[in-house]
């Protein structure tokens, strides 16, 4: 492992130069990854394992859009492809990437398809951590790890695509075999992490929630809202709105702040604005605290995890999953998004 300096705190992490991918090869020779789902993040871990040389194999449920993907993907059924509970039985590490609502359904027969010595794998710590509501307690005779990586299943593989890995967490949660960390470090570098950091199953699921529904997705949807509506009820047309509040973050400031640090970009921005956002961060910082601290209260105390289940098991699920999504698309925002979005010159350029 190697030392870095992450603001002052020194933390430990594994990068390709400490745990070569020749090493992870030779780690996981004798092994056969079964990759679990072909949804969210199975399709990029699965098809960088293959790409880097691993043994893998997909289970995804026969005759299922996934399915299909799978084989279109170069998976071949009876060869590489199998039902879950097959895939499963001839696995040595069993990636274990079906949703959550699906780990709970698909537990009680995936569970009986372990052999001792397997390593059971998870890309989230949401089943192990709430055990006492999704009831995926592993067996004693099995590793259980974790990488997960830190951006979405597509991310992962555009990333490896582009020769620049995703960073990846990593966790141990039980070392039957005495090989559990040398087994995760070796999946997390096959399937093509930039770097990995060491963390527990509790603090993964914790942040990783916290995340979602806060920075990541909740809250910046929601900001975005906020102000997309007070410029409208301001008298701003729709492309002046939608420009001021989400094209210029997504097609310019973000790109400056991941490259360089939100430093960089405040001083590579007009003194005005430079002003102004060291004013105001406070003011938003303070408004939203109290919101952050009861979310993570939230998620530790398994209500989330209630929340989440109770949703994902309704059998009109979908439907209504359905209807909240349209309404977002459906909203004047992000209708007036899609038409900014047609006019990038790129799409223009496309089109011709």
């Amino acid at each position: 492992m190697a030392k870095i300096d992450f603001g002052g705190v020194l933390e430990d992490v594994v990068t390709a130069e400490e745990f070569p991918l020749e090493k992870a090869r030779e780690v996981l020779k004798d092994e056969v990854v079964a990759v679990l789902g072909y949804g969210v993040q199975g399709p990029g871990q699965a098809l960088n394992l293959r790409d880097n040389g691993i043994k893998v194999i997909v289970g995804q449920r026969e005759g299922s859009e996934s399915w299909e993907r799978a084989v279109r993907d170069g998976f071949v059924p009876g060869e590489t492809l199998f039902p879950l509970e097959e895939a499963a039985r001839r696995g040595t590490i069993v990636q274990y990437l079906v949703s959550d609502a699906g780990q709970v359904a698909t537990w009680p027969t995936i569970k009986e398809c372990l052999n001792p010595g397997d390593a059971l794998g998870f890309s989230h710590g949401f089943s192990i951590v709430y055990k006492d509501q999704t009831g995926v307690i592993p067996p004693e005779n099995v590793d259980v790890i974790l990488v997960a990586p830190k951006g979405s299943g597509r991310s992962v593989r555009m990333n490896f695509l582009e020769g620049a890995g995703i960073n990846s967490s990593y966790a141990v949660y039980q070392d039957y075999t005495g090989r559990a960390e040398e087994r995760v470090i070796a999946l997390g570098i096959a399937i093509g992490s930039g770097y990995l950091f060491p963390t527990t199953f509790e603090k993964e699921v914790y942040s990783d929630l916290v995340g979602e529904r806060g920075v990541l997705m909740g809250a910046l949807a929601g900001i975005m809202e906020a102000q997309y509506e007070l410029l409208r009820r301001r008298g701003h047309s729709p492309s002046e709105a939608f420009n001021e509040t989400v094209e210029e973050l997504t097609q310019s400031l973000i790109r400056l702040v991941g490259e360089n640090g939100m430093d960089w970009m405040y001083a590579n921005c007009s003194t005005t604005a430079q002003r102004g956002a060291l004013d105001w961060r406070h003011r938003f910082k303070e408004a939203v605290t109290p919101v952050f601290e009861e979310l993570y209260d939230s998620v530790v105390s398994g209500d989330e995890t209630r929340i989440v289940l109770e949703a994902n098991s309704a059998p009109d699920y979908r439907e209504r999953l359905e209807r909240e999504l349209a309404e977002m698309r459906n909203s004047e925002m992000w209708r007036a998004g899609a038409a900014v979005r047609a006019l990038r010159p790129e799409r223009r350029k496309n089109k011709k």
